[in-house]
């Protein structure tokens, strides 16, 4: 498969939010068409409907994840900590190149927005943070840890 890493950063770069970029770039491969997924995702961009929380490009993560290894049998023990191992592994992957996995600490700002407004797409914001490289680098773990056999 071709690497679809520069997909996802030009999906940010159209206006969609880190989680969106992620998880629609790769949706298609799990069965989901790029409609479904961007809904789906949409709540998750700003660390979690902008409450600077987990970064949605780690969130997109868990939900590939999810879609591939995901357990459906609530008594499968086995199963909840299979899906559980590797949103941690991702994570993990991920908070080794950046130090935190933290919306707010990756943008380095304090707390919780106080509005839900996202703030307009300029060329300053994409000069100022580091959402154009997080991006990036969810999608290389996604394509080293998800997509070996897809």
């Amino acid at each position: 498969m071709e690497s679809r890493v520069k997909q996802a950063v030009a999906t940010f770069e159209e206006g969609y939010t880190c989680a969106q970029s992620v998880f629609s770039t790769y949706a298609d491969l799990f069965g989901m068409d790029r409609q479904t997924a961007l809904k789906l995702s949409s709540p998750m961009g700003g660390g979690i409907g902008r409450m600077r929380e987990v970064c949605g490009a780690v969130s997109a993560m868990a939900l590939l994840a999810g879609l591939k290894e995901g357990n459906t049998d609530p008594a499968n023990e086995e199963g909840k900590e299979k899906i559980y191992l590797l949103t941690r592994q991702m994570a993990d992957r991920f908070k080794k190149q950046f130090d935190t996995i933290i919306c707010r600490e990756l943008l380095g700002i304090e707390g919780m927005e106080e509005s839900a407004k996202p703030s307009a797409r300029t060329q300053q914001y994409y000069e100022e943070r580091p959402c154009l490289k997080l991006i990036a680098a969810a999608a290389e773990i996604i394509e080293e840890m998800l997509l070996d056999d897809v």
